[in-house]
């Protein structure tokens, strides 16, 4: 599968939930805070802030999880501007993953306030970033997303 597919794949999930929920309304802005949640979720798991504990990052399958929590909103929110990448961006650099993520929630609060397409794409090198870092390869990403994507599904039609 390609990248560009988990588009379409989110449209369908996203219109899925607007018809099972009746939503009728612009949700832009609560993607948008989903998404920041989400990313936080991603950072406390990874502990990677966290310089009083001495616990190590949660299990790589649960950082997984919680990165593509983040990339169906992200899509969604690119389906929902009209703004689509053709191939993951390939962003090899390795730094601190705490710098990384206030760079990333930053990236994310100026797409929300200003939905430009530069913005958007910004966004997407910085969950590049983000993936290089911790060992997350794009067929890793492919494969929990269309995971992920099911289960969104399942909790859908179980009153989630």
């Amino acid at each position: 599968m390609e990248f560009q597919e988990l588009f379409n794949m989110q449209a369908q999930l996203d219109s899925f939930i607007q018809q099972n929920q009746h939503i009728d309304r612009d949700v832009f802005l609560e993607k948008g805070l989903a998404l920041t949640i989400e990313l936080a979720e991603l950072a406390n798991e990874t502990r990677c802030f966290k310089y009083w504990s001495t616990k190590g990052p949660s299990e790589r399958e649960v950082l997984l999880e919680e990165f593509v929590d983040s990339i169906h909103f992200l899509l969604s929110l690119g389906n929902e501007k009209g703004y689509r990448l053709n191939a993951w961006p390939e962003m090899k650099k390795k730094e601190n993953l705490t710098t990384w993520f206030l760079k990333t929630q930053e990236a994310i609060l100026s797409f929300i306030h200003d939905p430009s397409e530069d913005h958007y794409l910004k966004v997407w090198e910085y969950y590049s970033v983000l993936a290089y870092n911790l060992g997350f390869t794009l067929d890793d990403i492919i494969q929990a997303y269309i995971e992920k994507n099911e289960k969104n599904y399942e909790r859908q039609r179980n009153g989630y």
